[in-house]
């Protein structure tokens, strides 16, 4: 073997490092962190949603500044309020209803069978896979910002935020193909640090409102002047604009996707973990609590202190409202350690966000046989990720007002998706007071989801592009794996076992049957047929096979089949997504537990060909024979040990 092709086989072994098993086996690169062996205590993990909750006081006050004005205390109180009494019992709920880290997206799931379910799922998979690369990427760019704007920075970095942006998101995807093991360590010191520097600079500014007078009663007296005195046209109006601070919703479905790492009680058990449930909810609530208090008290001294022109694109407060403020008040010091602080944290979202991408998609996508089976393993996933967020970045040249509507719309279709569901599940379970006050809540996010789209539709047309890319690669990755066996194991009862058993001693012949009337002339008639089509011989022993169709839209199932006796003919029944796949996995099996090549006869299907392939694409059913001919020809190449399939 040449040196190029020494290095092109290494450089795929070590991209797809940790990809292997049969389709339907493996959930993807992190499948075994659903589970994972050590977990920590729920403080510590709240830490892990921090890095992505509580960084986004980084830009969170200067964008609701720009965006409401004067307003801003008032509609970030709005927005708290929903917080507390909207998001926080919404995803309270979920925790309890996927303990296991699945989140809204699987309860949906649960509740939508069937096609019309996986293409729900597809599409608030897009969403959540705008909210999370807009994460990264926005999260990168305010951290651009606070670098640029530092005055310690050489003025030459103006002008290159876009270039500094990339290269914090090439070394974002870097350390992912390097290996990205336990964040928790790291988050629990960044989220402390980043915290902590924060209630120094809240604490400095509520000083300087409280100490100046004139600060208070300035801001008063320009908000009447612009929207008069009324305190219930005052409310109104903040909450017309409250859904452009929907940013300040963001981690609460990171809370519950990271549950599988809470420690909980001893005396969990997988099936009702009763103490992680518990630790999850106290997770949400002081994440929750903090973050309200930081909102609230931010968007008072960012909105009071600091010119309104400060905030405007290319102003020294855009993006870095509190940074400005701990500049202008406590010195370069203290804001250069304030900055770093705030980069790290920033960098480190987007690492949280990646880390939810690897971990969500693989969850979904091949499990419905809807990705290449490369976007089971890390590395090769990392590097079209970061090659998604390079091309956002450079869209958007970097600027983190521009990326606002396409954040804030991921998570409030999140919310909304979560909303809808605990509400679908409360009314479940004849919660009747529940199911209002959950749909309550839901209209609410409704609301402001379609507010926010209107306002900023470009949040809406970025996750329309996600979700176009999945649905395009997903259903072209299933037409593409059509053909796999697509079954996760085969399980004969004993009656099963018995039948084959008895047929190993001589010729094992199978006929395939479509499941009708199943009356005594129905079996009479096709084993007459097919022992006149294929000269099976009048003393030959044969068994009926029966597949039944549950759920086409599966991909790979584990197949359990069942012996039956029915007017006196031997029957082997099976339920299944597809009709073929089932069948050629049978038969395989039946090859290596007795070590003869079964045979298997069919009738022609009748009908158009082509309308018939469609059946089996999307029914599981049509052009059953020569569809098993084919699963048998993928899975064996060696025609020697190949099952036999006759047609007539």
């Amino acid at each position: 073997m040449t040196t190029a092709r020494v290095a092109q086989a290494g450089l795929r072994g070590w991209l797809l490092n940790g990809l292997g098993g049969r389709p339907g086996q493996i959930e993807g690169p992190h499948a075994e962190q659903v589970a994972p062996q050590h977990r920590h205590r729920w403080w510590k993990v709240m830490c892990l949603t921090g890095v992505d909750y509580f960084s986004t006081l980084g830009y969170q006050p200067g964008i609701a500044a720009l965006a409401a004005g004067l307003l801003s205390p008032i509609a970030t109180l709005v927005l708290v309020v929903l917080t507390l009494c909207g998001a926080l019992p919404v995803y309270r709920r979920v925790a309890e209803e996927s303990p296991h880290g699945e989140g809204s997206i699987a309860m949906l799931e649960r509740l939508l069978p069937y096609w019309k379910g996986k293409l729900f799922v597809l599409v608030l998979l897009g969403f959540a896979a705008t909210d999370f690369m807009i994460t990264i990427t926005l999260s990168a760019a305010d951290a651009t910002a606070h670098v640029v704007e530092n005055p310690n920075v050489p003025a030459g970095l103006h002008g290159h935020e876009v270039a500094i942006t990339l290269v914090l998101v090439g070394l974002l995807g870097a350390v992912f193909l390097k290996g990205f093991t336990e964040a928790i360590g790291i988050a629990v010191v960044l989220v402390g640090i980043y915290l902590a520097l924060n209630v120094v600079v809240v604490a400095m500014g509520l000083w300087q409102v409280v100490s100046s007078p004139l600060v208070v009663s300035g801001w008063t007296t320009a908000l009447t002047a612009q929207h008069g005195s009324n305190p219930l046209l005052l409310v109104g109006l903040a909450l017309l604009v409250f859904p452009k601070l929907a940013l300040g919703l963001s981690g609460f479905e990171t809370g519950v996707a990271v549950m599988p790492h809470v420690e909980g009680d001893a005396s969990d058990s997988e099936g009702r973990p009763v103490g992680r449930i518990r630790d999850t909810k106290k997770l949400l609530t002081t994440a929750a609590l903090i973050m309200s208090v930081f909102l609230v008290t931010s968007s008072i001294i960012t909105t009071l202190l600091i010119p309104h022109s400060a905030f405007k694109p290319g102003g020294p407060a855009n993006g870095r409202a509190l940074a400005y403020l701990a500049h202008e008040h406590l010195g370069s010091t203290f804001g250069t350690v304030y900055d770093l602080s705030t980069i790290a944290i920033l960098w480190f979202a987007g690492a949280s966000a990646m880390a939810g991408l690897l971990n969500l998609m693989p969850r979904y996508l091949p499990r419905y046989g809807m990705a290449p089976d490369w976007a089971r393993a890390v590395r090769p996933m990392v590097l079209v990720l970061t090659a998604i967020a390079f091309v956002i970045t450079w869209i958007f040249k970097a600027n983190v007002d521009a990326q606002g509507g396409a954040y804030a719309t991921g998570v409030l279709v999140l919310i909304t998706s979560a909303a809808v569901a605990v509400t679908l599940a409360a009314r479940r379970a004849g919660q009747h007071t529940l199911t209002v006050a959950f749909g309550t809540i839901a209209a609410i996010f409704v609301y402001t989801t379609i507010a926010n789209v209107v306002e900023r539709p470009d949040g809406v047309k970025i996750g329309a592009c996600f979700i176009a890319a999945i649905i395009i690669v997903s259903f072209a990755s299933r037409l593409n794996r059509a053909f796999e066996l697509r079954v996760t194991d085969v399980v004969l009862d004993d009656l099963a076992q018995r039948f084959v058993r008895d047929c190993a001693t001589r010729r094992i012949r199978l006929i395939a049957n479509e499941p009708d009337a199943r009356d005594l002339a129905e079996y009479q008639t096709k084993i007459r047929h097919e022992r006149e089509e294929h000269d099976i011989p009048p003393e030959a022993d044969v068994i009926f096979v029966e597949v039944t169709v549950t759920d086409p839209s599966e991909f790979a199932t584990e197949l359990h089949v069942r012996g039956e006796i029915r007017h006196n003919f031997r029957l082997l029944t099976m339920e299944s997504s597809t009709v073929p796949n089932a069948l050629a996995a049978l038969l395989l099996h039946i090859r290596d537990v007795t070590r003869q090549q079964p045979h298997i006869y069919f009738e022609w299907t009748e009908g158009n060909p082509a309308v018939n392939m469609l059946r089996f694409l999307a029914f599981g059913v049509g052009e059953v024979a020569p569809i098993t001919r084919e699963v048998l020809r993928e899975a064996e190449p060696d025609r020697r040990r190949r099952p036999h399939v006759h047609v007539g």
